[in-house]
């Protein structure tokens, strides 16, 4: 019996969907398809998957592909996977995300038109409804439908087989707290209350990184903490580093590059010079920070086991939080700056406490550092952080308190450390605290906490400030600036003091 040629197409295609990519790659696209080993890889990830799904079976996990742009992610993912699922399971549903509702359609159009397509109707005789034919919302004559949807966009009333979030974030504005969370939010609070069945249905998250608590951080600490591995990690960096996973695929890079046709060294060299080296490292490498360019250089500072001067002038620093296991911490740094000029950092004390508890602890700790540390609190703006300040302040009653009031963002506040730290003029004492303490000034501002740099970057300018101005001299020479002197300069220090300030430099 002669097997036709539209037969063999329809069985190659119905048992393979990376062939299915290769031969409806033109569909959809204008440039020649140019074949890579990690198209293949993610192609057969995504049949695994499916595969399950398509047999009523429990899922094995879920999928993260972090991967450069260039790399046909959207297309094998976004596009054409959902139309494969159509021809093995016409009334598969899926929901198509993105960071934006345009782009979201944009992917489902594409999905759109290779079902539309002479070709894929010729061979799977899949048909879309005319009655529900638009643009972010079409479904064929079997009932599988796609949605698209921008993220923190409403999907009441909508469930997928598959949950397909492509670009959760917009590069340009990644570092924005609020379309961190509003995406953060809505990929683990909303999302997963749209599979049409929980055991069966699969979340794939496709993305480039672009911060440490992007959507891939999130869900990766998440089950850290919770130590349950729903999701499968795939991270293909351009550029060979050891963040490959599977770490077994590294072997699959040629000359150190996972596809040295299309993100060849000469494409890389021109994305890192017009991109910059974070948004690159980002992109390009999967890592949301940089090995160099950086705000802080860790390995810069000295550790010691012992001081390795007398002290000038110590104090602790408390960035304060108020939310018992979970939110943001609580750190207090402990920094001294020693009679050479230099400084050191001491201790970090760090934990998501309750206030009460909280402002014990700070208590505590300033019982055990001794009346010649003065403590520092930060006091958020406002009638409410004046009076929390103010609360806190009273519980330290006998010891030398400071009332901080920070000015300006995080990253230009922490610039001053940052500067003494490069020039090799900072020592950190070992301790156990070291390692977190660490890791977040590597990834700063970046990083998904920043209490305890807030907190070193705070005490070092309150310590740096002290040595640098004499304040009677500079406000006498202008009788404007006499005016402004603050009462405490005049008489006997109080216990606690409030800073103001005098042409925007801090009062001690």
């Amino acid at each position: 019996m002669q097997i036709s040629k539209n037969s063999l197409i329809r069985d190659i295609c119905r048992e393979s969907f990376a062939d299915f990519v290769k031969e409806f790659w033109n569909e959809i696209n204008t440039e020649p398809l140019s074949w890579n080993w990690h198209m293949q890889y993610l192609c057969d990830e995504l049949q695994d998957v499916a595969e399950n799904l398509f047999e009523g079976k429990p899922r094995k996990h879920d999928l993260i592909i972090n991967i450069s742009p260039g790399s046909s992610k959207s297309t094998i993912c976004s596009q054409m996977f959902p139309a494969w699922c159509w021809i093995r399971m016409p009334s598969c549903s899926c929901i198509g995300a993105s960071y934006s509702q345009h782009i979201a359609m944009n992917n489902s159009r594409k999905q759109r038109d290779i079902v539309k397509s002479e070709k894929y109707k010729r061979l799977f005789h899949v048909d879309i409804r005319r009655d529900q034919d638009g643009k972010s919302y079409f479904m064929n004559s079997a009932g599988g439908y796609r949605y698209a949807v921008g993220i923190g966009g409403s999907i009441t009333g909508m469930h997928g087989h598959f949950l397909i979030v492509d670009d959760p974030l917009n590069p340009k504005e990644a570092n924005s707290d609020k379309e961190l969370e509003t995406a953060n939010v809505w990929m683990s609070e909303t999302l997963p209350s749209r599979k049409i069945n929980k055991e069966t249905a699969v979340t794939v998250l496709i993305m480039q990184r672009l911060h440490e608590n992007d959507c891939t951080g999130n869900i990766l600490a998440r089950q850290e903490d919770e130590q349950e591995k729903t999701f499968k990690l795939i991270c293909l960096p351009a550029e060979l580093d050891s963040n490959v996973e599977p770490p077994e695929l590294a072997k699959k890079y040629v000359n150190g590059l996972m596809d040295p046709v299309r993100l060849n060294r000469d494409v890389l060299s021109m994305f890192r010079k017009q991109l910059g080296e974070y948004a690159y490292a980002g992109q390009f490498l999967q890592n949301p920070i940089p090995r160099s360019g950086a705000l802080f250089v860790p390995e810069n500072m000295i550790p010691v086991a012992n001081l390795p001067g007398p002290i000038d002038k110590m104090i602790r620093y408390w960035d304060k939080a108020g939310t018992q296991g979970g939110g943001c911490y609580t750190a207090g740094v402990k920094m001294a700056r020693l009679k050479d000029g230099s400084y050191i950092i001491l201790d970090c004390i760090r934990g998501q406490w309750e206030p009460f508890r909280r402002n014990k602890i700070i208590l505590q700790t300033a019982e055990i550092d001794g009346f010649s540390c003065q403590v520092a609190l930060e006091q958020e703006p406002g009638s409410g952080g004046k009076e929390s300040g103010m609360i806190s302040a009273r519980e330290l009653a006998g010891f030398k308190v400071v009332l901080d009031k920070p000015v300006g963002d995080k990253a230009t506040r922490a610039e001053p450390l940052s500067s003494q730290i490069a020039a090799g003029n900072v020592y950190i004492l070992q301790g156990d605290w070291n390692a977190k303490f660490l890791d977040e000034m590597r990834l700063f501002p970046n990083s998904r906490y920043k209490d305890q740099v807030d907190a070193a970057s705070a005490a070092f300018n309150l310590l740096a400030i002290h040595k640098q101005i004499d304040y009677r001299t500079m406000v006498g020479k202008n009788q404007r600036k006499m005016e402004r002197l603050p009462e405490h300069l005049a008489r006997p220090r109080s216990t606690v003091t409030a800073p103001t300030f005098v042409n925007g430099i801090r009062l001690p």
